[in-house]
């Protein structure tokens, strides 16, 4: 199945000059959705994972069904302040300011062999947040995977960690 049929490419949203890359149409597609899952699985699956972690928040919809799928556990990172109890956080550096990304303190298991999901790598800075975050508590970061990739950004080389990515753009 070609996937690549199933993402919209939006132009310049959400400001001129960028091309929006639009799961929408595959999360509504249930075969695209179930193939693209199947697939992605596959490619973590011989990384030796034994947890799955997604990033806020469309990296959520890809590593829950994907944690289902390898029968993992699955946690969330987040924007600063939108999870309860007891966090820890890594604060980063943007073009233009900060931001700080947090995980709940106890889920993830000192030495627990992790892969960060999300849906998209593109300059790859909250991807090299979230690897950092976690491990600071301690996650030993197997890869990061991604439905999407933009290539033409090199998101890639600001990651220590393997890239596993399911459809690569050039432009």
């Amino acid at each position: 199945m070609d996937l690549k049929s199933h993402i919209r490419g939006v132009p310049d949203y959400p400001k001129p000059g960028i091309l929006f890359y639009d799961i929408s149409p595959l999360l509504a597609h249930a075969d695209a959705w179930a193939v693209a899952m199947g697939r992605m699985a596959r490619l973590i699956q011989e990384t030796g994972v034994d947890f799955i972690v997604g990033i806020e928040s469309r990296g959520f919809l890809m590593a829950a069904p994907l944690a289902l799928k390898l029968g993992l556990g699955f946690a969330m990172v987040r924007k600063k302040g939108k999870l309860p109890g007891d966090v820890v956080r890594h604060s980063y550096d943007l073009e233009y300011g900060s931001d700080t990304v947090e995980i709940q303190a106890d889920l993830v298991q000192p030495g627990q062999r992790v892969v960060v999901v999300d849906d998209l790598l593109a300059t790859g800075g909250t991807m090299n947040a979230a690897i950092k975050l976690l491990r600071d508590v301690g996650a030993d970061v197997r890869a990061a995977a991604f439905l999407i990739e933009l290539d033409f950004l090199e998101g890639r080389k600001k990651l220590d960690v393997p890239v596993l990515s399911l459809l690569n753009y050039d432009k």
